[in-house]
């Protein structure tokens, strides 16, 4: 779909990898950048179906969710209030065992909506029955990279190959990384396959990590390591990877995801919520270690937006230094896109250029908790809300505008299949 965007300003990178605001026009041609300029110089017009007046708003790429579990939505607010371990073991646990794969497919559904909602193009999700998952996201003209939950509770090395080899060859809005629920949740036999198949197919890995201190402490106890210390001991981190959370880390654990480029997944609104922690951001930007922002799953968290995340990753790490000059706006809003775009091996998304992937929003920035336009990247972090996503396109194709849905399914229909799911257990 060719698309051309107009009296806009756009977002860029420049050769510093900073931020910078161009006036201009931004073309589509099918799922990719084709033109970003002023006008002047641009090249011979296109066949437009669509062209779009942006009338002073701002396009930018749009948000990574680079840690979540999306099938969750069934479980929003339906377990609140109560410690990591008892709302996993009591709660999530036991209802989780009686989810179907056409289950997993609704309520997948639901949550691509959410994202759409809150400028997100591309969640890292981590969840039962990748390939059901991928045909969610590809049905709905989303893009999804999936991580594996595998642990003792389920699932099998064998089961993780085939699903890495399935949900890679189903399209370029699909793609699947190597990785494991939790050494808390996991054999040391199965970490062990984990590793061996990164090693075969020369992926990352990733996992929860160093998310509460009680897990530390227990892995310290049973290994005589830390979560870091152990799976870099077996071999995982070859190609690379990273960790969801990592709130409680270790000097050598930094050590680590130095020596093997590893990014930390930071997820701060889960984190507050389930009492888990405070992440050292200052500590993981001081030491170069990269960085990416995740919502977590919607039973966790409760609700799928990056604005709230972005907002309260800087806010939390200036009150944990006592520093308000530590963690700014900028940085952060790399975090959310172009690190977690590098995070989930999507080179081709992570930012507005010629060439790249079409993944965009529009931010409305007639609105007054964008005004005075001060300083616009400092808004979205500061003041932004899911009510400035004004368009959310990917991979060339407009997802959502205007508070509506083009991803071929009715709201209603999926909203009443969600309650259902959860109606139904016991």
């Amino acid at each position: 779909m060719n698309i051309r965007f107009f009296n806009a300003k756009i977002l860029v990178l420049n050769e510093d990898e900073k931020f910078e605001i161009v006036q201009g026009e931004l073309w589509t041609k099918d799922n990719l950048i084709y033109y970003i300029g002023s006008g002047e110089d641009k090249p011979e017009a296109l066949s437009w179906e669509r062209e779009i007046d942006a009338k002073g708003n701002l396009l930018m790429p749009g948000f990574k969710d680079a840690h979540t579990h999306t099938a969750m939505t069934f479980l929003r607010s339906f377990a609140d209030d109560l410690p990591l371990q008892s709302w996993l073991y009591d709660s999530v646990f036991p209802r989780e065992g009686q989810l179907t794969e056409d289950d997993i497919y609704w309520l997948d559904i639901l949550g691509i909506m959410e994202y759409l909602t809150s400028g997100i193009t591309s969640n890292f999700d981590m969840y039962f029955f990748p390939p059901k998952n991928a045909k969610a996201s590809v049905d709905c003209g989303f893009r999804t990279v999936q991580t594996s939950g595998l642990n003792n509770f389920g699932g099998t090395i064998e089961q993780l190959e085939e699903n890495y080899n399935i949900v890679n060859d189903m399209g370029e809005l699909s793609s699947f990384i190597i990785g494991f629920h939790a050494e808390y949740t996991t054999s040391k036999e199965l970490m062990e396959g984990v590793a061996s198949l990164a090693q075969k197919y020369h992926s990352p890995v990733f996992l929860h990590n160093a998310e509460t201190a009680l897990e530390v402490k227990e892995c310290k106890e049973r290994w005589g390591m830390t979560p870091t210390q152990l799976t870099d001991s077996l071999g995982m981190y070859q190609y690379g990877g990273g960790g969801y959370h990592c709130v409680h880390m270790e000097d050598a654990d930094f050590e680590i995801f130095k020596k093997r480029g590893l990014t930390a997944v930071t997820n701060p609104a889960s984190n507050l919520k389930l009492a888990s922690g405070v992440a050292p951001i200052k500590r993981y930007m001081d030491e170069g270690i990269s960085l990416a922002i995740g919502t977590d799953g919607p039973a966790s968290n409760n609700c799928l937006d990056m604005f709230r995340e972005m907002f309260l990753t800087t806010a939390l790490a200036k009150v944990r230094e006592n520093d308000a000059a530590v963690v700014p706006a900028e940085d952060v809003l790399y975090m959310a896109t172009a690190a977690g775009a590098k995070c989930m091996g999507l080179d081709d998304c992570d930012r507005l250029a010629v060439g790249k992937k079409a993944d965009i929003i529009m931010i409305d920035l007639q609105q007054p908790n964008m005004q005075p336009e001060n300083n616009t990247i400092k808004n979205i972090v500061y003041s932004g809300s899911k009510q400035n996503v004004a368009l959310t396109m990917v991979n060339g194709k407009i997802l959502y505008e205007a508070g509506q849905f083009n991803i071929g399914f009715d709201p209603a229909e999926i909203y009443a299949k969600a309650n259902a799911i959860i109606g139904r257990m016991k």
